[in-house]
């Protein structure tokens, strides 16, 4: 009897919470398992989450109010598609929260996420030699992620996140692009300007260097979103 109760204390204890509803419901929409435009049922999301419908309209308003869906009274709700000014602005935003970022970061001197930036360029360049798109695309995303984290600044953190999610579908546009001829490696030197000028401590040209890269990206996002269309 006693056996028992301790296994099961210890089941208890590697026990994995579950996320909340909100949490979960927002991973559902930027998983691009359901593309913009695509109608989210109240009723099959209480269902497939077990709970009732209340928490789940409550849920999909906060997402709404975050931009990643659109709520029509008396039709429902859709995953949301940004028009294309929205787009234009966000990519604007983008270059001034990562531009912001690495000046920040900049002035800090050093600090872990610059080893970790090092570390994340070398992976790169040895992704870029071997032609490995998919690993380039997930080092690319850890790099800008890392620039923000090193700016030890909880507010940009905090708009960056709401922006990135917005540009959730756009982010694997820029995943795709790493594969125009060329990019991986003007990227990873991209990657590298911004670096030495954070480990200079200059400021201003670690902005601008992140800047133009983010830039840069967006052109080769507009490119890769025009030939997707035709």
């Amino acid at each position: 009897m006693q056996q028992s109760s301790k296994r099961a204390s210890k089941d208890e204890i590697i026990q994995l919470p579950v996320p909340p509803l909100l949490d979960r419901l927002r991973q559902v929409v930027l998983s691009g398992d359901y593309p913009a435009g695509t109608a989210l049922s109240e009723t099959i999301l209480a269902q497939e989450f077990n709970v009732s419908r209340t928490p789940v309209r409550e849920a999909l308003k906060q997402l709404q109010a975050e931009g990643l869906v659109e709520i029509r009274p008396k039709v429902g709700t859709f995953v949301r598609e940004p028009s294309r000014r929205e787009i234009v602005e966000m990519f604007q935003l983008k270059e001034i929260l990562e531009g912001l970022a690495a000046g920040l970061m900049a002035r800090r001197g050093p600090v872990p996420e610059l080893t970790k930036l090092e570390a994340n360029i070398e992976a790169s360049e040895e992704a870029a030699q071997n032609g490995d798109s998919e690993t380039y695309a997930r080092l690319v995303h850890e790099f800008h992620q890392l620039i923000v984290d090193g700016s030890d600044h909880r507010k940009l953190a905090e708009q960056y996140r709401t922006l990135m999610n917005q540009l959730a579908y756009y982010q694997r546009l820029v995943a795709s692009t790493v594969a125009h001829p060329g990019r991986i490696s003007r990227s990873v030197a991209e990657h590298r300007k911004v670096v030495a000028m954070i480990q200079a401590k200059d400021a201003m040209g670690a902005e601008w260097a992140m800047r133009d890269h983010v830039v840069t990206s967006a052109r080769e996002v507009a490119t890769e979103q025009h030939q997707a269309n035709g």
